[in-house]
């Protein structure tokens, strides 16, 4: 496999700095990083030598919450509508991500992870599928959100036990609401198949969500959105999220579904090692304005905005991971190693998988991206392959 010497860049390290300086990728992996003045090793004599031209080097993005893309849903379950999102998410810097369900028929979800299943035992093209975030259908309807009614259910275990018995290790996360029937004993089970339980379209209160978190519970999904909200008297779940360390956050970060000033709030209560920057992107990203359906339910794209027809709910989003690490940088402040931290590392964690990838460090997978010094994508490397799919230009070679 090819050697890739990166030069005269800023290396976003896993101690979360900007090293200025290369990086050299071998064999898949990130095989040596160093300092501008520190030579790099003599087996980077006959690697392809890319000149950074004082851009910056960051850890490949993962997202936690992804539905589709490019007019594709993971629920079409099917191997071309797994490509295309793969392949889409790709050329916005997604190097890992969780193929993200809905709330509809148990056969669909069936279905669905069959397709993950099978598409993830064969070398895959693109953005890698880690495995599923299974987001319902075991919420609360007064939190739906655009979730579709038709198929909320309580927590079946029974449901559970099929899955990872027939996938085992496939579900990494599910979201459900706490205060249902049953929905502490499934938090449980969950932790006892190793899946990250979340909280998510959910109303629950203060007090359920710590016993919640006592149980397991260790995420929440797209905070702020779809929960019940904070107040002084009765801090409900986002008081609990924003306050319990236990709890990891996701964040849209796209300007619609918070206030920038809610998500620096987020961040001064959670600190930036407690976020996971994710999409929540619907088939219609990538796609013009138009009609678009999201588990059964008709979605209108206008300027950009999914919202159920008809309706001022908004519909997931047309959002990529560059388009919110950009957001965070430009217009919430947020650092560049520290909003990289959040669209890598911090996912990587909460999978399990941070000695793999997630963070450059020699040893690691070489998921890595060039931006340039405005934050424009330039290339992507997968696994050490360089992507194809990129719709900007080059760097310089030297």
């Amino acid at each position: 496999m090819q050697k890739t010497l990166i030069a005269n860049a800023r290396i976003v390290t896993e101690d979360g700095d900007g090293l200025w300086g290369w990086i050299l990728l071998r064999e898949g992996k990130i095989a040596a990083i160093g300092a501008a003045d520190q030579p790099p090793p003599p087996e980077a004599e006959t690697a392809r030598r890319i000149d950074g031209a004082g851009g910056w080097v960051l850890p490949g993005f993962i997202d936690l919450h992804v539905h589709g893309g490019a007019g594709c849903d993971f629920l079409d379950a099917n191997e071309k509508s797994l490509r295309e999102i793969t392949r889409f998410h790709a050329a916005h810097g997604t190097t890992g991500m969780l193929a993200t369900s809905l709330t509809v028929e148990k056969s669909r979800l069936d279905a669905m992870l069959e397709a993950v299943h099978r598409f993830m035992a064969s070398p895959m093209p693109y953005a890698q599928l880690l495995g599923v975030h299974m987001e319902g259908p075991f919420i609360n309807p007064r939190h739906k959100g655009a979730q579709n009614p038709d198929h909320i259910v309580p927590p079946r275990p029974d449901w559970l036990d099929e899955w990872t018995s027939r996938y085992p290790g496939l579900i990494k996360i599910q979201t459900l609401a706490p205060e249902l029937d049953g929905a502490l004993e499934y938090i449980e089970r969950l932790k006892h198949h190793g899946i990250v339980p979340a909280c998510g379209h959910t109303d629950a209160s203060y007090a359920r969500m710590m016993t919640a978190a006592d149980k397991g519970l260790r995420h929440a999904v797209h905070t702020f959105n779809a929960m019940r909200p904070y107040h002084h008297r009765e801090p409900g779940t986002v008081g609990a999220v924003l306050t319990d360390d236990r709890i990891m956050a996701e964040i849209i970060a796209d300007g619609r579904h918070v206030h920038p000033a809610g998500i620096r709030l987020l961040l001064r209560a959670k600190g930036i090692a407690n976020v996971a920057l994710v999409t929540d992107a619907i088939s219609a990203a990538g796609m013009p304005d138009g009609e678009y359906t999201l588990g059964g339910l008709s979605v209108i794209l206008r300027d950009g905005v999914a919202r159920l027809r008809d309706s001022d709910h908004l519909a997931g989003s047309t959002l990529t991971m560059l388009d919110a690490f950009r957001y965070l940088v430009r217009e919430v402040g947020v650092s560049v190693p520290d909003a990289s931290r959040m669209a890598s590392a911090n996912p990587a964690r909460q999978l399990g998988m941070d000695r793999l990838a997630g963070s450059l460090k020699p040893g690691k997978r070489a998921d890595v991206l060039l931006l340039d010094a405005s934050l424009g994508l330039l290339r992507v490397w997968i696994g050490g392959t360089e992507m194809d799919t990129l719709d900007q230009g080059h760097g310089n070679e030297f």
